[in-house]
């Protein structure tokens, strides 16, 4: 059998972290399946999803946490299965001047309508002729087939027009 584990690290940004998390993974016949990584303010983060055989898990997990001897904040969990309920992807799009808020304002939205946010990629860019910041998302959401798709438009419309952004969720 095999087990699935997800681990999140965050270091300071150096060059080789990456092939030392591989090394790590490597050394322990675990085999990297999913993952997000980034550099932020300096910063060298992820998460990244790992299979390994379950006599190779527990020293797999050991030798993940033992990263930390690196510089690396790490936290190793085991994955869970997930829900067979059908739902669908959809992805939801915005851009508009950045002030604080944005992100809380429209997760509360998709929260209230049981909405799932799988993946979210915010930047902040410059508008073409003013300069000014802009508020860059990207999310990836996903909701049953019972949401209330039209209730979600009304409420993504009230923010769209309360935060002057532009909020797109395709179909």
């Amino acid at each position: 059998m095999r087990t699935n584990v997800v681990f999140t690290f965050i270091g300071e940004d150096k060059p080789g972290l990456v092939e030392s998390i591989s090394k790590t993974i490597s050394d322990h016949h675990g085999n990297w399946l999913e993952s997000r990584l980034s550099k932020l303010a300096g910063r060298f983060a992820g998460i990244i999803q790992v299979g390994a055989d379950d006599d190779q898990i527990e020293v797999l997990i050991s030798s993940l946490q033992g990263l930390k001897d690196q510089g690396l904040t790490v936290v190793v969990e085991r994955g869970s299965e997930t829900s067979e309920e059908k739902t669908s992807k959809h992805t939801l799009t915005l851009l508009g001047l950045d002030r604080p808020g944005i992100v809380h304002d429209v997760s509360s939205a998709l929260a209230t309508q049981k909405i799932n946010v799988l993946e979210l990629n915010t930047n902040i860019v410059k508008a073409a002729m003013t300069g000014e910041p802009m508020f860059d998302a990207e999310a990836v959401v996903e909701y049953a087939a019972s949401t209330d798709l039209l209730q979600l438009a009304e409420e993504l419309e009230v923010i769209s027009t309360e935060l002057g952004v532009d909020i797109e969720l395709d179909d």
